[in-house]
């Protein structure tokens, strides 16, 4: 599956399929601070990410 990281800006492939969670661990994220993204659907932490997916990982941004 294709994975688009931000901060630096790339791309790299990682075999699935995988669950999001793993994903996250794989990459060294900390699941809590990016939000994975899957075509226009936010994926939880136990979605099952499949071999064809482009998954987006945008870190998460707060303010006030």
């Amino acid at each position: 599956m294709k994975i688009q990281l931000h901060n630096p800006r790339r791309e790299v492939e990682i075999p699935g399929p995988l669950r999001a969670s793993d994903l996250c661990k794989q990459l060294g994220l900390n699941r809590e601070s990016v939000l994975l993204i899957r075509g226009d659907e936010l994926v939880t932490g136990d979605a099952l990410l499949e071999e064809g997916d482009t998954v987006e990982a945008r870190p998460v941004i707060s303010g006030g």
